[in-house]
């Protein structure tokens, strides 16, 4: 995909549904598609284009909802996509690597942004991008979904009226399920970087991302000022260069440690989840359904399942009546310091032969690759904020720190 820095005026408060180009329409592009057709039948958004490298069939725009009538255009041209459709918005959900240069290509236009997670592969394309959007005046928002969910201010008001009494850290553990394929799905899939390109595509950094950054939102609003150091132990068991099997411990300038145990090579897939851990109690919030249990001394166990806020819509309502944004660049400030840590740790640890072993169990019978007793290890990390090493693991090294 391509695209210039060329700005021709727009019409950016033009009536009516808002035109919306879609960047990357395969693989986790296809779930923006079906949620562009979802609000574009409620009158919120058009889908006026869609940028891949090969275009989209008729059989899979049709498969999304989109006929004869009402094709967008198509092209692997960014920035001539954005300026002949005329679009306001754009959702980029392309290769990580790609993130900054094409929302700085969008923000030169005066195109909003929702921006897929991670936002960039290093702090400083993160940095760059979040100048460039806030230099142009445009309106980003950050793909981290978790940060619409209606319980993430319940829990907020939970631990402000002193539910489970002084916070003393905050754990999340994620134990999924991924065979080879998943890692031969493209050519950046499993790399820290491609030549001298950082990718950066590790569990902690792109598929756990979620475990990592809402926990930070919950410790410290994701502002990066506020954190005062990160130790990372990063190991792999699959054939790749990043890592998919690790822990991180980030301590937040107050003092309060946030760690965070994550695997793509659980015995059982579990949903992850993130445990805010009190003096007189605990929060657990299972993200990916928005379910919130509290434990906490003198009640009863207490669940609650809360809605959730569209990402994209949300954007619609900045631009429309004044919104706030539920995840600009700044919040997602500190998650940024976890993957520039990440990216410039050592390189992940192979774990020995005798600490894995393949099934084929995988999607439609696929090899994968296992780690015994990890989903334990995950689940210990979280109730007791300890990485691997102190955890007992005989495959896991001392902990390496890194101060952002």
């Amino acid at each position: 995909m391509t695209g210039d820095m060329a700005a021709p005026a727009r019409d950016m408060t033009a009536p009516g549904p808002v035109p919306v180009v879609l960047a990357g329409a395969r693989g986790h592009g296809r779930w923006h598609l079906a949620n562009l057709r979802r609000l574009q039948d409620r009158g919120r958004v058009r889908l006026a284009g869609v940028c891949e490298l090969e275009p989209l069939t008729a059989g899979e725009l049709a498969g999304a909802g989109f006929h004869d009538e009402e094709l967008p255009a198509q092209s692997d041209d960014f920035g001539a996509l954005l300026d002949s459709t005329g679009a306001r918005t754009a959702v980029i959900c392309t290769p990580i690597q790609t993130h900054t240069g094409l929302a700085l290509t969008a923000a030169a236009r005066g195109v909003h942004l929702l921006l897929e997670k991670p936002p960039a592969a290093t702090w400083a394309d993160h940095a760059r991008m979040t100048a460039g959007v806030e230099g142009a005046g445009v309106a980003c928002q950050v793909g981290f979904q978790s940060f619409g969910s209606h319980a993430l201010p319940a829990i907020r008001d939970l631990v402000r009226t002193g539910a489970i009494g002084n916070v003393t850290g905050i754990g999340a553990a994620g134990a999924w399920v991924r065979d080879e394929a998943y890692f031969r799905r493209a050519p950046w899939a499993g790399r820290r970087r491609l030549g001298s390109t950082d990718v950066v595509d590790g569990v902690l950094t792109n598929p756990l991302a979620h475990a990592v950054a809402t926990a930070l939102d919950l410790a410290c609003r994701g502002r990066a000022e506020d954190l005062r150091s990160i130790e990372t132990e990063l190991f792999r068991a699959h054939d790749i260069e990043a890592d998919d099997t690790s822990g991180v411990r980030i301590t937040t300038t107050g003092g309060l440690p946030v760690t965070v145990a994550v695997t793509l090579c659980a015995e059982q897939a579990g949903e992850p989840y993130v445990i805010v851990h009190g003096e007189r109690g605990r929060i657990t919030f299972w993200y990916k359904q928005d379910r919130v249990l509290v434990q906490r001394a003198g009640h009863g166990p207490e669940e609650t399942v809360h809605g959730r806020t569209d990402l994209l819509e949300n954007l619609v309502d900045h631009l429309e009546r004044g919104t706030p944004l539920l995840a600009p660049p700044a919040s997602t400030g500190a998650f940024m310091r976890v993957v520039e840590a990440v990216r410039t740790a050592p390189e992940p640890a192979p774990l020995p032969a005798g600490a894995w072993e393949t099934r084929y169990d995988g999607p439609g019978g696929g090899a994968r690759r296992v780690v015994p007793g990890i989903d334990a290890l995950v689940a210990s990390g979280a109730e007791s904020l300890a990485l691997f090493s102190e955890l007992g693991a005989p495959w896991a090294r001392v902990s390496e720190a890194a101060t952002p």
